[in-house]
């Protein structure tokens, strides 16, 4: 199956308020997807439509071959997802949480413990089984919210802003582990997230805009398409550098010039090379392409 999602020409409104349109798009199996957007873009609306919590108006979801109006329990089964907030009982312990969880799929006894472990070793909570989720750090519970959504061994893994608000160290743990499962059971992440270094090592990325895709493509795509390369040069005045005669802004010590691409940039060095005594070239990055697709940064926070 080269495609595991096919969405296409899905509709959603909320009244006068049409929060997806005429959406179309492909995940490969076994690829990190990320799909971008500005709160209110429609990315937790369509996600809702995927898990089936949430009705569509028109369109058609498909999702390993199944079509999501003909059977959407089996849907259910190949999805694991973890969402924004918490759906954890902080009341409950770690393991009772785990438990609960794993009986509605048919998982008990021993195929209940044995998975219970590989995942607290993968996810290292062997120490938190028995605390209640109430007493947990954040980035505690976020290992406890991606072992729910992996219980069951889904075929996709749906992360919603899953690294939103945790320390690097946990946030580094949690991409080595989503690495390890793609790389060793063909995992497919559809992700969502407003850490655009994040996006920037999907292998496909669509951006959203009120309801409507904006842009898509690899990022290498995305940032050859919507940015260019920019030249920070040190040591310089304003006055050399706006002989360049290119766009600039100037940064702390420096002045960052904006050019279309590489060869722009060594036609300048070479017509200007008393300026370039002291330089650096780096590519646009995809918050510079989300900021050319959408004319918005990327923060983060809640979304219809």
């Amino acid at each position: 199956m080269e495609h595991i999602i096919e969405i296409d020409h899905l509709h959603k409104s909320f009244g006068d308020v049409k929060a997806v349109q005429d959406l179309s798009f492909r995940v490969k199996e076994g690829e990190l997807f990320a799909f971008l957007g500005v709160n209110g873009a429609g990315k937790s609306t369509t996600i809702n439509i995927l898990c089936g919590q949430l009705p569509k108006d028109r369109g058609s979801v498909c999702i390993c071959g199944t079509d999501l109006d003909t059977d959407p329990d089996l849907i259910k089964r190949n999805l694991g997802v973890v969402f924004q907030n918490s759906v954890l009982d902080k009341d409950l312990s770690v393991r009772d949480n785990l438990q609960s969880r794993a009986a509605l799929y048919g998982i008990r006894g021993e195929a209940f413990r044995s998975r219970l472990e590989e995942l607290s070793h993968l996810l290292d909570f062997h120490d938190l089984l028995k605390r209640s989720v109430g007493k947990l750090s954040g980035g505690q519970r976020r290992r406890i919210d991606i072992a729910r959504a992996l219980l069951h061994r889904p075929k996709i893994l749906i992360l919603d802003e899953p690294t939103t608000g945790l320390d690097p160290q946990t946030r580094n743990l949690l991409w080595e582990v989503i690495g390890e499962l793609r790389q060793k059971e063909n995992l497919t992440v559809f992700l969502t997230t407003h850490y655009m270094e994040e996006a920037a090592d999907a292998d496909y990325v669509v951006i959203l805009n009120h309801g409507i895709i904006a842009a898509e493509g690899t990022p290498l795509m995305l940032k050859n398409n919507y940015t260019g390369d920019f030249i920070t040069i040190y040591g310089q005045s304003e006055k050399q550098i706006q002989k360049l005669g290119a766009p600039y802004s100037p940064l702390r010590d420096a002045y960052r010039v904006s050019v279309p691409n590489t060869a722009a940039a060594t036609a300048l060095i070479l017509k200007y090379p008393e300026v370039f005594q002291d330089y650096e070239i780096t590519k646009g990055k995809m918050d510079d392409v989300f900021l050319t697709v959408t004319g918005s940064k990327l923060t983060g926070g809640t979304e219809k």
